[in-house]
């Protein structure tokens, strides 16, 4: 069995804001290793993690997810200056352009009725919410005696205000994640004293499967609320049928299952047929099941901008949902909810996700062959998502971490995310660099075609670069 924390034998760890080397620490396990210990990355890292010395009332550790503090870093290089000149395959975010086969236009006006110039409800417009019902009624649940309706439905100005509300509402509970996971869970985990969040370590030689007997066992500890991603960010990796179905009936009466199906669209597995997945197939009574979907325009419908989502579950946990907007983010934008209404009529989606797939799997198995062919070993090809979750370890050794890699990428002005980033650790209760996730990086495909060519040149020529370097007679 593979030490999935991936301990060893940390003899001193280092402080946080000078980057120097300290006495022994209880939770410290593994003695950092000379390209650790001599990066500049690393001591930046380091150093932000924990926040400067705050002003009064400034907390500054809560100020950046991942994803934003790579681009700082980017724009430290000049990112900012000349976009145009960088490949951004750090981004969560697809090609938003209207080139791609057999998509819809989107729309470039927006007509703006009086009623929304109005103050909208905070659970969202009726039609939009009806809409999203019925989209996943079509989709998911034909013949099924229980339907969803709108009042299943919470309009969301985007996925983090989304889990923001759902963590607002949440009983006092253990909430049970799994790692590797979206970045944004870390603040939103943190954010809130309403329950204590509880990871679990998947392991990379299982494919971070995402077993139903993890599931029980979480249940069997107490662990009343399990939120995770799927299709999976950032391993590209999806928890499909049967065994979706499976942990669902382990839930249910038991534990609510948060659902983050931003990637459904995003689906391999059934031969760009355009299906989707989604929980809500194995629903039994949409006002029974403790089952919470979110989803939005942002990533399958490519208008990230929009700030449009939605989340589906039983009435009660919707009315909840929808009320606690008022104090938290008060409402989506209502003439960008009324534009979404025709986006959503079911045969319009099944053929768009049909292009889409098409699309960015031609996408995927470029980067997939590029990679491969500079030396990188790809043991589990995404079959879902825009992710690559990529394995540093065969690189040359000053490169063979995500953050020292990432630091090499900006010199050739490539961006990506250090996979240290998915190691989601809410309550710090241990050295971020004991981490098993600290050899990888996420690659994104999601940007156009010629962006991921200017990408995967520019790593081609980070890595020829450190080849050479370490067979030079006089590399120590």
């Amino acid at each position: 069995m593979s030490n999935t924390l991936g301990f060893g034998n940390r003899k001193f760890s280092i402080n946080r804001n000078t980057g120097v080397p300290r006495p022994a620490r209880r939770f410290s396990n593994t003695e950092p290793g000379i390209n650790e210990a001599s990066s500049k990355i690393h001591r930046q890292f380091r150093a932000a993690h924990e926040g400067h010395l705050p002003h009064a009332g400034l907390d500054a550790t809560r100020a950046s997810t991942g994803v934003v503090w790579c681009t700082e870093r980017a724009a430290e290089h000049g990112f900012l200056d000349e976009p145009d000149k960088w490949a951004n395959l750090g981004q969560g975010a697809p090609e938003v352009e209207d080139d791609i086969e057999g998509c819809f236009p989107r729309p470039k006006t927006i007509d703006i009725s009086l009623n929304s110039r109005e103050y909208g409800p905070t659970a969202g417009i009726k039609p939009l919410r009806e809409a999203v019902a019925n989209l996943y009624n079509e989709m998911h649940r034909k013949g099924k005696p229980s339907q969803y309706t709108w009042e299943n439905v919470a309009i969301v100005p985007g996925g983090r205000a989304g889990l923001i509300r759902i963590a607002a509402v949440l009983n006092n509970a253990y909430v049970g994640f799994f790692i590797p996971d979206y970045t944004a869970y870390n603040e939103m985990l943190s954010l809130f004293k309403n329950f204590a969040a509880i990871p679990v370590p998947l392991s990379e030689e299982d494919g971070y499967h995402i077993h139903p007997d993890k599931i029980a066992e979480e249940i069997a500890r107490g662990t009343s609320v399990i939120i995770t991603s799927n299709p999976r960010n950032p391993t590209g990796l999806v928890v499909a049928n049967p065994e979706l179905a499976e942990i669902q009936d382990i839930c249910r009466e038991r534990a609510t299952l948060v659902s983050d199906e931003f990637y459904s669209g995003y689906n391999y597995t059934s031969n760009c047929d355009g299906t989707s997945i989604s929980a809500a197939e194995n629903v039994i009574d949409v006002d029974e099941d403790d089952v919470l979907i979110i989803d939005g325009l942002t990533k399958r419908f490519r208008l990230p901008g929009w700030r449009v989502a939605w989340i589906l579950g039983p009435k009660e946990f919707i009315k909840a949902i929808g009320s606690c907007g008022s104090y938290l983010d008060g409402g989506t934008n209502v003439p960008f909810q009324e534009a979404a209404i025709p986006m959503l009529e079911p045969a319009l989606v099944k053929k768009e996700m049909q292009a889409l797939q098409h699309h960015f799997k031609a996408k995927r198995d470029y980067v997939i062959e590029r990679l491969r062919g500079m030396g990188f070993t790809i043991r589990h090809v995404p079959d879902s998502t825009f992710y690559i979750w990529l394995n540093l370890e065969g690189l040359p050794g000053p490169i063979s971490d995500g953050l020292n890699f990432f630091q090499a990428c900006l010199e050739e002005k490539v961006i990506v995310v250090p996979g240290i980033f998915f190691d989601l650790n809410p309550a710090r209760r241990r050295d971020l660099f004991d981490s098993p996730c600290h050899h990888f990086v996420r690659f994104s495909y999601g940007p156009k075609m010629d962006v991921l060519k200017m990408g995967c040149d520019g790593i081609e020529r980070v890595v020829n670069k450190f080849k050479k370097l370490v067979s030079h007679p006089n590399y120590k």
